[in-house]
């Protein structure tokens, strides 16, 4: 297994491209940061959303339930923030060091982490908000909704795209 997880097809790409294993560590990992820029701005928009809900007056009027929820979701954000941002700093720890190919996989691994923490905090999102709108059975059927859709959208597609050929007459090779 090569360490952008692609296995045989990795060393195949390489060879197209005519890149060395050390050119493609380099531009795994730039795609990877590329990667993490859009979903930490995402992710750090949705905690600081969060960070100021409780300073709001009708948040004393929300039930015990709610607030179990919120805080939930809220850690959540926080922790996928945390996770997210660990790659960044672990690559200063190690820079120079000839370990990029280590810390390609561990980043790699810890995107996957944040990117289900944080799928799993706007589910919670979505529960917390649609019930506080419309009620319990609402608030549990959205977060049910967005549950499904993180599902499609973050294993099921990219499951499909990996393991079929994707002809798109629009998309340049």
């Amino acid at each position: 297994m090569h360490v952008d997880g692609t296995g045989q097809r990795g060393e195949d790409l390489a060879a197209e491209r005519d890149e060395t294993e050390a050119q493609r560590i380099d531009r795994n990992w730039i795609e990877l940061l590329q990667e993490l820029r859009i979903v930490q701005t995402g992710g750090q928009v949705l905690t600081g959303f969060l960070l100021v809900v409780p300073f709001q007056q009708r948040f004393a009027d929300i039930s015990g339930g709610s607030r179990v929820l919120y805080l939930l979701v809220l850690s959540l954000a926080l922790a996928s923030t945390v996770v997210l941002l660990a790659p960044v700093m672990i690559h200063r720890a190690v820079f120079r060091s000839h370990r990029k190919d280590l810390v390609l996989r561990l980043s790699a691994a810890l995107a996957r982490i944040g990117l289900a923490m944080l799928s799993i905090a706007l589910v919670g999102l979505v529960a917390l908000v649609f019930a506080l709108v419309l009620g319990t059975v609402p608030g549990v059927a959205a977060g049910a909704v967005m549950a499904v859709l993180v599902v499609v959208m973050l294993f099921v597609v990219p499951a499909r795209v990996r393991h079929h050929s994707v002809t798109d007459p629009y998309v340049a090779d």
